[in-house]
This record gives C-alpha cells, structure tokens and sequence, in this order.
C-alpha cells in the first residue's frame, strides 16, 4: 500500500523529477546511484533509510533508479579504490557514509554530485568551502558526532557522579579518533576528572579494551563516535555488561540493544535525509548551493536494564530529560 501510493506520488510530480526519469528512460537505461559504505553488505540501516529519502522525493528504486553497492568491510584501505571504481562505472551521484567514503569519494571526482554524512567537521575534512554554500560537487549533512564528545563525557559524570576517572574508547586508525580526543579531554578539564585512553581497531581489540578497563582505574567509558564502532552495536553493549562496565554511546540505537545510556542523531533519520537531499539534486538542484545541514536535535536514550545489571541509579534530573527509556 505504501509503495503504490508513493507511485501515483511520483506520477503526479511536475517538475525536475518527471524530467529526470523521462530523461533516463529515453537513454535505454537507469541512471545509477553509487553507494559507498565502511561497513559489511549485512549492514542495512543506512540503505533502507536512504532509499526511503529517495521514495519520499519522488524515485523508486528500480523504477526510477538503481544502485551499486560497494562495502569496505571494515577496511579504509579499501575506499581509495571503491570510489574510483564507482567512478568507472558513470554513476550520477555518490552516496558517501561517514567521513572516510565522503573523503575518498571527493578525491575520486570533482563532477559527480555527491551526497554525504560525516561525524565531524565537514569544512575542516575538505569537503566543502563552508557548510552554507559548500561550493563544489559535495553537499550533506555534518551530524557533530565528534564535537559531542565533551557533552557525552557531561552526561556519564551526571551518571556517576563520584567519577575520577574516565576513559575513551578510541579507533586510533579513524579520522574521528583526534576530534575525539581533543573533545573528551576538553570535557574531562571542565568537570575536573582524569582521562584515559583505550584503543580498539577490530574485534578482538574491543573485548581486549574492556578487558583491560578494570586497569585504568576508570569509572566510567565513553565509546567515541566512528564507522567500525558503529557497525559493532551488539558486541560493545554486550563487552560492556559482561565486564560490568558503565558506558555512553553516541547514537540512541545502541541503547535499544542494551547499552546503559546513549547520546547523539538517530541516524536512520540521517541517512534518510541525505535521500532526500540526493531526490533535490535530481530534480536539479546543484550540490555546491544547498547548504550542509546540521542536526537540531540531539536524543538522550536510557536503559534502566542495564543499569540494574550495573547497580546503578540513574538521577532523577537525567531520566527525566531523556527522549527514550528502555524499560
């Protein structure tokens, strides 16, 4: 039902949309949309909140477009290659997940039109001029993952309130990992606690990690915002409750599968806009005029499970500012 009816949506648009897809049918064939993702092929958030942007602009995939896919695997290496690849192909627009596909895809072409999210500064990662006429073929959303990093490191100390010590989980192999840092140490000097760093790239790191939490004398960890981390929502919840380990994350999902509390953009909701942000450029509008958008809303989510597990007691003031509660 909900496809068919953004089907007559699409019939009944006028403008750059019904142009674009009676352009490409004229050519014989579909326009292609190139993906480029950090991640595993089986991780599929992103594409299905994108593809929905898409639908809500207009383009059904498969009837209006269709996409290639290209997955790092957890390899940044990779992504140099990936892009050109996609590239070689003709796409007409790139799809770029997170700071190292966005900037691989912006050395890979200065034409095609590229769509993008990044945890950080998109200014400072190059990729556009400034985020209100960015001014190139780059354009996206910059969802202030990293710049969060001090308010996360605010909210565990409200948490646990007699904290001396905490500490950050880094990928030291990301570009996230120094915004990070910085961030977190600003943090720590304001509340007035110690700060140690844990460092983890893959798998075996992370339960290395919270293995070895117990010996940084911390109380408290904040798991820093990166691509590698994202993809692990299930083991770092999981790493942190068998090691009894009170721990913040920076997008509300990880919470919903266990993670005690979360701060930061949901970011189905993020990926969902840069749909539609790539439905205006088919429609016509040019990447180097629409601004860089930045969140307006940053959601708090809490897991009174997990922490009964911990023995903790969320204060008052904090439960009753979250946006989520997991009972």
């Amino acid at each position: 039902m909900r496809t068919d009816m953004r089907r007559r949506a699409f019939v009944g648009l006028v403008g750059g949309a019904a142009v674009w897809s009676l352009s490409a049918k004229a050519q014989g064939k579909l326009p292609v949309i190139g993906y480029l993702h950090f991640a595993a092929p089986d991780y599929r958030p992103a594409a299905a909140s994108f593809l929905d942007g898409l639908a809500a602009s207009g383009f059904i995939e498969g009837k209006d477009f269709s996409v290639v896919y290209r997955w790092a695997e957890g390899h940044y290496d990779r992504l140099p290659a990936l892009a050109s690849e996609l590239v070689g192909l003709d796409v007409k627009l790139i799809a770029a997940f997170g700071p190292p596909p966005a900037k691989a895809a912006k050395a890979a072409t200065s034409t095609i039109p590229i769509v993008f999210e990044v945890g950080n500064d998109a200014v400072e990662a190059g990729l556009v001029k400034s985020l209100s006429r960015p001014g190139g073929n780059a354009t996206g959303l910059n969802i202030l993952f990293t710049q969060l990093t001090a308010k996360r490191l605010e909210l565990l100390c409200r948490l646990l309130p007699r904290a001396k010590n905490i500490t950050l989980l880094i990928n030291p192999k990301s570009p996230t990992a120094e915004p990070s840092i910085d961030g977190a140490q600003a943090g720590a000097r304001a509340k007035g606690v110690q700060l140690s760093i844990l460092n983890a790239s893959n798998d075996g790191e992370i339960e290395t990690a919270f293995s070895e939490f117990g010996k940084t004398q911390s109380d408290g960890l904040i798991v820093a915002a990166d691509p590698f981390f994202d993809t692990r929502r299930e083991q770092l919840p999981a790493a942190a409750a068998r090691h009894k380990v009170p721990t913040i994350y920076f997008e509300p999902e990880f919470s919903a599968v266990g993670g005690l509390i979360s701060y930061g953009s949901r970011l189905s909701s993020v990926y969902r806009q840069m749909g539609v942000y790539a439905g205006r450029i088919f429609k016509g509008e040019k990447p180097a005029d629409l601004p860089v958008e930045q969140p307006t809303k940053f959601e708090l989510a809490v897991n009174l499970k997990a922490a009964k597990a911990l023995g903790i007691e969320i204060p008052p003031e904090l439960l009753s500012t979250a946006d989520e509660v997991i009972e």
